[in-house]
């Protein structure tokens, strides 16, 4: 039986085996990628990044600003601040006098480090619990339920006591600094232990007696090198 074949039939069955060996190159030379390797899958996955991290810094923040912190504990804070700030000053003030005893000289020295640590540890509190890191009035100690002024806070040192102590050398600066620092740890004493007893964060009532142990150690130290 004779099988006839139209014209253009060979040319058109040639144009279909070009196709078909042109497409056949073509997945020959395709690259497969990885799917971590594709641009859209890489962009996808920037994104899902960026959202998670974005989501833990916001739970980061989040637990950061969840404080408890009350009245007294930004309060103390505030006010023991200034405390400190002031014994520094006096035992600088001592170091300055001439003739004076060198285990006070020890002393004055270890209350200027003590102090300006409680106070930086005091400020970084502060900043934790979104306060200002000093008192922006001038009123200290409303707390404690007994509003006064700052620089009348228990144990604090006059301007007049200051000058007075600062003309003295020798025994009488000796006796004069271990009589102010003695009175004014006793204060600061007074505060923390309400603190340690009323403050709403675990971490200032633990400051706060620390505070207490550490003021008591060093007024019996003080007392003890004036005997």
């Amino acid at each position: 039986m004779d099988v006839r074949t139209e014209p253009g039939d060979e040319e058109l069955a040639d144009h279909d085996q070009l196709e078909v060996d042109h497409e056949v190159e073509d997945d020959d030379d395709e690259v497969l990628l990885s799917w971590w390797q594709h641009p859209v899958n890489v962009i996808g996955l920037l994104v899902a990044m960026a959202l998670i991290a974005g989501m833990v810094g916001w739970l980061v923040a989040d637990v950061g600003n969840d404080s408890s912190a009350g009245e007294v504990d930004i309060g103390f804070l505030h006010d023991m601040r200034a405390h400190h700030e002031q014994a520094a000053q006096m035992s600088y003030m001592f170091l300055a006098l001439s003739d004076t005893d060198p285990g006070l000289r020890t002393v004055a020295r270890s209350i200027i480090t003590g102090q300006n640590i409680d106070v930086g540890r005091m400020i970084q509190l502060l900043r934790d619990f979104g306060a200002p890191e000093a008192a922006e009035t001038e009123e200290a100690m409303a707390w404690m339920g007994m509003p006064t002024p700052v620089g009348e806070m228990p144990g604090m040192a006059t301007a007049a006591e200051l000058d007075a102590f600062g003309a003295t050398s020798g025994a009488a600066a000796n006796e004069r600094f271990v009589e102010l620092m003695v009175a004014h740890h006793e204060g600061g004493m007074h505060m923390a232990e309400q603190a340690a007893a009323e403050a709403e964060e675990q971490e200032v009532r633990d400051f706060a007696a620390a505070i207490l142990t550490s003021q008591g150690d060093e007024i019996g130290e003080l007392e003890r090198l004036v005997d």
